[in-house]
């Protein structure tokens, strides 16, 4: 996806955040100055989320859950809410809904509004006309803030638990593992922030190459507003895995497919990592009943692309799913079946022969006949420095750590409650190189209500982690990725002769 560069003119250092991602140039080293003097780190002073709307049933409850890391060096003052995306802010920031009428409904409420960095704030809407929202977060609440929806559908199609962690907004997504099939009802939902209009291509891929769309070119997503796109209004294809293409022309969306299944429940399915040569795909539950793995190749080469199970005690090879072919600009798939087999699991993609970039994503399915659920595992990136998840519940919740390539180990912090009880129990695990270890969390003793847990990497080689929440029969994972809640602010001296 597309980074901002923000370059530094001599003798200032600017310090900004727009969507919790971003990065100052350094001074050329090269040039013998001072530049070569490592940049100091610093807590972003913003950050924008966007939040996709719920859900279209009338029985849906939707609770949101906001949470900001304590972090040494921020702002002693700040703010953050989360509010409806055609909300007046008056901070030219905003997301839509698909349900909007347009106009701006000034002076609405916000959703929830934190009260302190270290605890979680939540906020529930009920039913299926709740808006996509905006999430701001300035001075203390913006370094690592983040915010989880989910909703709870009782019945109907896509029944069980549905959860998504709201994201910034980007320029290009990939969705591997959408469908057209006749009992899928998936939906793209684009949300523009921003208070110009945004332009966007959806392309879509299945098993022979690409779906011929009727609508899907010079999409328009109005300023401060949301588009739910239904994947089978744009070909006549029947297809059961395809993958999703979100080309941002003008502008700046967010993007998330809502993925809807008759029988199987449904879930959200986030944005595959950026496509690479190998990819880690972490956090399968114990007791899956069928992994499916989707795969997309972008590039002129054909991808052959080794599988791996990243296993409590090492890595192994999936019996019948040793490799998959991965052919040009075509869709493939790859039924692994049970795979953990009642053992924590992280799947691990890497090249047969040459390396070609890929996007993947897994489809799992949990329980049996009426029961069956699913969820979506994207390709992820590590947790990097810190990454939080929040929304856990006290008995729900299992966070599961992939170390893939090197040993390394990893603190996990417990927050306070968002009903109470102080929290900060930490814990430090060590990962042994190509496992994958469900831990046991420190301790939840006093917690009331939902709490978060914030991973930080202490030593070694990369982590990557997932969450996996269950509640009401349901159950929905979401990976976990660095909060990037500080940037790099190189050391600037006084230059007269820029005036010169």
């Amino acid at each position: 996806m597309n980074r901002s560069t923000l370059s530094l003119i001599a003798g200032t250092a600017a310090l900004a955040a727009v969507t919790s991602v971003a990065a100052l140039t350094a001074p050329d080293a090269a040039s013998g100055s001072d530049g070569a003097t490592a940049a100091a780190r610093r807590p972003v002073e913003r950050t924008t989320l966007l939040c996709p709307a719920p859900s279209g049933s009338d029985l849906a409850e939707t609770t949101y859950t906001s949470f900001t890391p304590v972090v040494q060096g921020a702002d002693k003052d700040g703010k953050a809410e989360l509010r409806a995306a055609d909300a007046d802010s008056g901070s030219g920031a905003g997301s839509g809904s698909g349900k909007s009428d347009g106009k701006s409904k000034k002076g609405s409420k916000p959703v929830l509004t934190p009260k302190a960095p270290g605890s979680p704030a939540t906020g529930e809407v009920s039913g299926g006309d709740a808006p996509a929202l905006v999430g701001t977060a300035e001075g203390k609440y913006a370094p690592g803030w983040t915010v989880q929806e989910t909703t709870e559908v009782s019945v109907g199609t896509g029944r069980g638990l549905q959860g998504v962690n709201c994201t910034p907004a980007d320029t290009e997504f990939w969705f591997p593992g959408a469908s057209t099939a006749t009992d899928r009802t998936d939906y793209v939902h684009l949300t523009n922030p921003d208070d110009s209009a945004a332009v966007v291509d959806i392309e879509l891929y299945g098993k022979d190459g690409a779906l011929q769309t009727t609508a899907g070119e010079d999409i328009t997503v109005a300023p401060h507003s949301s588009e739910p796109i239904l994947l089978s209004t744009l070909t006549g294809d029947k297809q059961d895995a395809i993958t999703v293409h979100v080309n941002v022309r003008s502008g700046r969306v967010g993007a998330a497919v809502q993925a809807l299944d008759d029988k199987l429940g449904g879930d959200w399915l986030a944005a595959s990592t950026d496509p690479a040569g190998s990819l880690v795909l972490p956090g399968i539950p114990k007791d899956a009943t069928s992994v499916r793995l989707i795969a997309f190749t972008p590039g002129a080469d054909d991808a052959d692309l080794k599988v791996r199970l990243a296993s409590s005690s090492g890595t192994i090879t999936p019996a019948g799913g040793e490799t998959l072919h991965v052919k040009s600009k075509m869709t493939a798939s790859l039924d692994l079946g049970d795979v953990t087999r009642g053992d924590a699991g992280s799947l691990l993609l890497t090249p047969s022969d040459q390396s070609v970039p890929v996007v993947a994503a897994l489809r799992v399915v949990r329980g049996k006949g009426s029961q069956q659920e699913t969820a979506f595992i994207p390709a992820s990136a590590p947790v990097g420095a810190r990454a939080t998840v929040a929304d856990n519940s006290t008995k729900g919740t299992t966070l599961s750590l992939t170390a893939p390539t090197a040993a390394a180990k990893v603190k996990v912090t417990v927050s306070a409650g968002s009903e109470g009880g102080s929290g900060g129990a930490t814990q430090t695990y060590s990962l042994r190189a190509g496992t994958t270890q469900d831990v046991t969390l420190p301790s939840l003793t006093g917690i009331k209500g939902t709490y978060a847990l914030t991973v930080e990497t202490v030593s070694g080689g990369p982590v990557y982690a997932a969450r996996t929440l269950a509640a009401g029969g349901g159950f929905t994972i979401q990976t976990l990725l660095d909060d990037r809640g500080t940037v790099a602010v190189p050391h600037a001296s006084e230059d007269l002769s820029v005036v010169q």
